[in-house]
């Protein structure tokens, strides 16, 4: 498998995740949503672009030929169906933003059963395997850092938020 492929598939992801999570703003403005978090937001599009820039300099910059692993690659189609399936039980309410419609349930179906935040679980394990399908291992350790400390601020925004 060509790097070049497997990175123009992960934007690829990220840009449709971006234009469902669009539409799905839309929709919950309309319904009256609060945002919660807009402070941090901004940062989180830098990390996840910066991280994208990183695995392509790592791979390009790298003396050393990187073939992909496939095992890695087996692990990131499985957090793809993971994560189709959170995006799934949440429908209209699945963003990228913190958005919080006023007297609305939390949804507590699929892999909300089970796990407070799965999407973010999900998240933290790209940002490890997805470099790794490529040994970009670099990569995989700062930006699994970084995200961490992301994760600690976000997450806790988000539980206020979720409290109504």
């Amino acid at each position: 498998m060509s790097f070049l492929l497997f990175i123009s598939f992960v934007v690829f992801q990220r840009l449709l995740e971006l234009v469902v999570a669009r539409s799905n703003e839309k929709w919950a403005r309309a319904q009256g949503a609060v945002e919660y978090g807009k402070e941090h937001y901004p940062l989180i599009v830098a990390l996840h672009t910066a991280f994208l820039i990183s695995m392509i300099a790592e791979y390009y910059l790298s003396p050393v030929t990187y073939l992909f692993n496939p095992t890695f690659l087996f692990v990131f189609l499985g957090l793809i169906c993971l994560k189709i399936w959170v995006i799934a039980s949440l429908g209209k309410y699945w963003n990228t933003k913190i958005l919080r419609i006023p007297n609305v349930q939390l949804v507590s179906k699929g892999p909300y059963k089970y796990v407070k935040h799965p999407n973010y679980i999900i998240v933290v394990a790209e940002i490890a395997v997805i470099p790794l399908v490529f040994h970009l291992s670099f990569t995989a350790m700062i930006f699994s850092l970084l995200n961490a400390a992301m994760l600690f601020v976000r997450i806790r925004v988000e539980n206020r938020a979720l409290k109504g």
